[in-house]
């Protein structure tokens, strides 16, 4: 009999923004608003930290430089819990809607501010919406440049907001110093599709996403990328008005099924922060390289 296939550890990542800073409610809720929007971070991190704590798991937390300035405490409690501290920028301007010398600004301003608080190496960056893709390839040159050694800034699927389905699927190196980690999708007919959370985790039930992280771990042999926000935790988070239907659904869904499928999805697979499963080759699943070359890249993973 052959033996049973090492346990894969995946990598588990919170964008940390509040619910109004969504990018689909920025129509209706300006960036000149938001100092006095009723903040609910604080509640839904201390939700977060408390599930990771009882579950015994570690995530790599993406900040927005403007969360971190205005409530520090919640980078020193990220950090003395044992997750990895990266950035989410500055202000949640989408990579796609800032000009080169803007965009390497904000991720600039993150960084340092963010280490400034933390005392630590920010090594990770994590673009808002997934907003690097074939039109703005430039922005790893920014990426590397301001010292960031990773990136999260794709989504290899096609989705009317994001996404480069032509990306590969696994980690790669779109610049020599910056290995691009792509959140995790699930390849059936030629076509990318979604496994790695946000809206999706609450649209699809719980056995699907489940499913699509083992098929990942199983026949890939690869670990998952999963992501999901604090506010979606929050059931109780006050209402936009004027927003479309569609924006409703998509940020509404389900947000009081959110925490019960955590809880299931951190009993069902172990998980990890990013850095010690790509950038540290000693924690890495057997079988799993670190960074997927160039060649890998040219063939879509």
């Amino acid at each position: 009999m052959s033996a049973r296939p090492p346990e894969i550890t995946n990598a588990l990542t919170i964008d940390v923004e509040d619910y109004f800073q969504v990018s689909a409610l920025s129509p209706h809720i300006p960036r000149s608003e938001w100092e006095r929007m009723p903040c609910r971070v604080e509640r839904n991190i201390d939700t977060v930290l408390a599930l990771l704590s009882e579950a015994g798991s570690k995530a790599t937390f993406f900040t927005l430089g403007w969360i971190a300035e205005r409530y520090p405490h919640l980078v020193g409690r990220i950090l003395a819990e044992g997750h990895e501290l990266a950035s989410h920028g500055y202000a949640h301007h989408r990579a796609t809607d800032q000009s080169r010398a803007h965009f390497t600004e904000d991720i600039r301003t993150a960084k340092s501010l963010l280490e400034d608080l933390s005392g630590t190496e920010v090594k990770g960056y994590r673009a808002p919406s997934f907003s690097v893709g074939r039109h703005n390839h430039w922005a790893f040159d920014c990426i590397a440049e301001a010292g960031y050694r990773y990136s999260s800034s794709v989504y290899p699927i096609r989705h009317d907001h994001y996404g480069m389905p032509e990306a590969p699927r696994f980690p790669y190196r779109p610049h020599e110093r910056v290995l691009e980690i792509p959140v995790t999708t699930v390849r059936v007919l030629k076509t990318n599709f979604p496994a790695g959370g946000g809206g999706y985790f609450r649209l699809m039930p719980y056995a699907v996403s489940r499913s699509l992280i083992r098929r990942v771990n199983e026949v890939d042999r690869r670990p998952a990328v999963f992501y999901f926000h604090p506010w979606e935790l929050d059931p109780g988070q006050p209402r936009v008005r004027g927003t479309s239907l569609k924006t409703r659904f998509r940020h509404y869904l389900n947000l009081h099924r959110t925490e019960p499928r955590l809880r299931s999805l951190l009993r069902d697979f172990t998980w990890r922060r990013i850095d010690r499963i790509f950038l540290e080759p000693s924690e890495v699943a057997p079988g799993i390289t670190p960074a997927i070359g160039a060649a890998a890249a040219r063939e879509g993973g």
